[in-house]
């Protein structure tokens, strides 16, 4: 009996030390043993206290609570663990210099704690060899998970930085409406692609750089905040939507630049995010593809932004008919994925799809 406290109580700290090593050093998403269900748990507490959408902005307090808490929980179970093995030995190969050594639990995580932060932090000292070891083998813990956090944290609000600032560029290029066809209109203006290409080569580096972060940093994806703007869902659809309107309005005259290497970096790099946070964080999943259920509304939204590109010099195919179509097709290949993120988000469709909401904005006010 006297082993089974030391044998639980080092299990407990491989397990801690397992998940940190999974969430830090190993850094991908979904692999996590205690911080991605933790992470999931305070998600789904204060998603169901925002569940009316007056008191979403609850929900930006997600990612600090759950940084706060992933700390404090790898913390206690260190301590919890380490206090486990210490119980036993109180008194005897562990004792206090100044007084009666007590022998109570609430006394082996007071040592416990101690020893992991650093050796002879407190009057209790190690008399045996073995005791020696443990209290050098806990400081050397303490202090190895302290310096991995922190650094952890730093990574983490700089990958969370850029993903913001990618954000709010992706807003700032399309005029502040979340509307791909703003987006285009600015980046190509009098018909220059060779121009535009440059800042398109960028943005497709950007959000290869966000996609490995989310990958490295699964943290990232509990960070939401009350402006639509910095949300995955709709900085990725301005994006996607951008790429399907190439695809779809341009002419043949611009096939180098649906060819090009940014352009295919850019839509499969965002659609790889999308599908990454479908598969680790969505409990709901997408079927494969959208139906077409919804063609008639992209159709209306392709014929609002064609007369748009249009307007900005911008050359558009004169195939009416087949562009329309071809676009529609496009945009069942990620639509769904779109709608999905934006939902469990608690953002509301015309937060997320501003574009396509004002093209039925006419036809419901006609129907009324």
């Amino acid at each position: 009996m006297r082993w089974i406290e030391p044998i639980a109580g080092a299990l407990l700290m491989a397990l801690v030390l397992a998940d940190v090593f999974l969430t830090v050093l190993y850094a991908r998403a979904g692999t996590g043993i205690i911080s991605d269900r933790l992470a999931r748990m305070v998600w789904v507490i204060l998603r169901r206290a925002a569940s009316d959408h007056s008191n979403s902005h609850l929900l930006s307090f997600c990612g600090p609570f759950i940084v706060v808490a992933l700390l404090l929980t790898w913390s206690i179970l260190l301590a919890l663990g380490a206090a486990l093995i210490v119980h036993p030995q109180l008194g005897t190969s562990i004792t206090n210099s100044n007084q009666n050594t007590a022998t109570d639990f609430v006394t082996a995580i007071y040592v416990a704690g101690s020893s992991l932060s650093i050796v002879g932090g407190s009057s209790f000292a190690p008399q045996s060899p073995g005791a020696k070891l443990l209290f050098l083998f806990n400081s050397v813990i303490g202090t190895s998970v302290i310096s991995l956090t922190i650094t952890y944290l730093m990574q983490i609000y700089g990958a969370l930085r850029s993903r913001n600032s990618l954000c709010l560029k992706i807003h700032a290029l399309s005029a502040e409406s979340g509307d791909a066809a703003e987006l285009l209109a600015h980046l190509f203006a009098n018909n220059q692609l060779s121009a535009g290409y440059n800042n398109l080569s960028e943005l497709a580096a950007e959000v290869t750089e966000a996609k490995e972060a989310h990958h490295f940093y699964p943290i990232l994806f509990y960070f939401r905040f009350p402006e639509p703007y910095y949300s995955v869902s709709r900085s990725w659809l301005v994006l996607l939507d951008a790429v399907s309107l190439i695809r779809s309005a341009l002419p043949t005259e611009a096939d180098w630049l649906k060819q090009s290497g940014a352009f295919t970096q850019l839509w499969t790099a965002a659609l790889l995010l999308l599908v990454t946070l479908e598969d680790v964080f969505l409990e709901q999943k997408a079927s494969a593809e959208a139906d077409d259920a919804d063609r008639p509304i992209w159709r209306m939204r392709f014929e609002n932004a064609r007369p748009r590109l249009q307007q900005a010099g911008i050359s558009v195919t004169d195939d009416l008919q087949r562009s329309t179509e071809s676009y529609a097709e496009q945009r069942r290949r990620w639509d769904h994925l779109i709608r999905l993120l934006g939902g469990s988000m608690a953002y509301k469709p015309d937060e997320i799809d501003t574009a396509t909401q004002r093209a039925l904005q006419p036809v419901a006010a006609s129907s009324v």
